[in-house]
């Protein structure tokens, strides 16, 4: 019979034996442990730590990582806080009825700076991450669809949803996961993100709702909510089919209400029905929470709505995941006290600052067009200039700067323009001016190196599958 060390070698082609290193093993522990098998024997906690430990310096340094939009740093504070609290479940409202008060204020500041009509007539929650919150959010589109349809005697076998081609996958997810037609609204040169150009083709009876993206994952844009709600009352106006929508305000929602406070894309547009953001994204909060509010509560059916004890009381509550970190929202709410609005404010703000002079000096490298600059969101991207070279492409450079423990993704642009090849930078609070400009440097340095190549650099060794929206 084959044992289960054996069947597990077996599955993989790679080493399956790690050794442990003699510095730091105890008399009598092991000195090899297999990767796939959990040992018979236990380990002292120091020589588990340092195993741990040693495997994961392995990883990249997550301060140099501009593919992710997540918080890389977090003052010692919220370290201390996040330590405290890493025990507490949020979805024990009775058990932490001091964290579950917390969660109930975040979501209510956010109302309030996403403009909610009442505040006093609005919901919430915290999610993981952005992901959950999005599909809190389709769903209650979807849900209202059908409560309208069953009502009007329709059937409700096929909702659509409509979104731009260019949206990040969670919202395929959200389609595919509750049987949901996604129409995707194509990119193209003259309309990146969706605008509301033609619209109407794509909104029918059966249109739960449309996405807008307050900064899309591919460059950083802004879809223009204002003159997404525009269209959709025309198309109220000469069909009668009245179309809500969800922005996905991942990044924007935590930028826009600082630093664009003249740009009109939340609640003040009759249309939006639901918001969601990550608090982990430009909200400053290490990963994962997300949050998610609704206009008010007619528009969250009720069906969505969980009712638990609180305090001898009632607690509603929703979310898709069940047991789920605590510590987050409560860094969520140290960072809010911690920097209020004009924190947050200079905070992001001195990111756009840094991506526009990343972004600006990019431009000047002949070998380059901005497709974005970063004055949105922090983040921009750009294309490698046509004619420039026949010998290198973005992956080439990707692949040096990664050399040099930068992670600057390079990647195809999504749908009709996928030939386009696109390089971004996200630009976090934990990227200094001091850091950009050795960035800079490195850019510059790499390709000078490659613009030197008499030919081709082999495909085959080059290489941007390691990046994924």
């Amino acid at each position: 019979m084959t044992s289960n060390t054996s069947r597990a070698r077996q599955s993989t082609n790679i080493d399956s034996m790690l050794s442990v290193n003699p510095v730091f093993v105890r008399p009598g522990e092991a000195t090899e442990f297999d990767k796939f098998v959990m040992p018979d024997q236990p380990s002292l906690p120091e020589t588990a730590y340092q195993i741990v430990h040693d495997e994961a310096i392995l990883d990249g340094n997550s301060r140099l990582n501009l593919a992710t939009f997540v918080t890389t740093w977090m003052d010692d504070e919220a370290k201390k806080l996040y330590a405290e609290a890493a025990d507490k479940n949020m979805i024990d409202k009775d058990e932490y009825p001091a964290t579950a008060a917390i969660e109930e204020r975040c979501w209510r500041m956010l109302a309030d700076l996403w403009n909610v009509p009442n505040v006093d007539d609005t919901i919430g929650t915290s999610t993981i991450g952005s992901s959950e919150a999005c599909m809190l959010g389709g769903l209650a589109l979807k849900r209202l669809w059908q409560e309208k349809r069953k009502a009007e005697g329709k059937s409700i076998d096929k909702p659509n949803l409509i979104m731009s081609a260019a949206v990040q996958v969670v919202w395929e997810k959200f389609c595919n996961y509750w049987e949901v037609e996604a129409r995707f609204v194509p990119v193209t040169p003259d309309h990146m993100v969706l605008d509301g150009f033609e619209l109407e083709k794509y909104v029918d009876e059966n249109t739960i709702g449309v996405v807008a993206i307050l900064g899309q994952t591919f460059t950083g844009a802004y879809e223009p909510v204002k003159e997404i709600a525009k269209k959709l009352d025309e198309i109220q106006a000469n069909t009668g089919l009245d179309v809500k929508i969800h922005v996905d305000g991942a990044s924007g929602a935590m930028v826009a209400p600082f630093c664009q406070p003249d740009l009109v894309w939340d609640f003040q547009i009759d249309r939006v029905n639901s918001i969601s953001t990550s608090g982990h994204k430009y909200g400053l909060v290490y990963p994962g929470v997300g949050w998610v509010v609704w206009r008010n509560t007619a528009v969250l059916p009720e069906s969505m709505i969980f009712h638990v004890s609180y305090l001898g009381g009632d607690m509603p509550t929703l979310a898709i995941n069940f047991s789920r970190p605590g510590a987050q929202v409560l860094l969520q709410y140290y960072q809010f006290l911690r920097l209020g609005r004009e924190g947050y404010r200079a905070v992001q703000q001195n990111s756009l600052d840094v991506a526009q002079y990343l972004s600006s000096a990019i431009a000047k490298i002949g070998a380059f067009d901005l497709i974005s600059k970063g004055d949105t969101i922090p983040v921009f991207a750009w294309v490698l200039k046509d004619g420039h070279t026949e010998n290198w492409s973005l992956y080439d450079l990707a692949d040096r700067l990664r050399m040099k423990g930068w992670l600057v993704p390079a990647y195809p642009m999504a749908d009709d323009m996928s030939d386009m090849v696109l390089q971004r930078i996200v630009v976090k609070v934990g990227l200094s001016h001091d850091l950009a400009s050795a960035l800079l440097a490195d850019i510059r340095g790499e390709v000078e190196f490659l613009d030197s190549l008499k030919a081709p650099l082999p495909r085959e060794a080059s290489s941007g599958s390691h990046f994924h929206h």
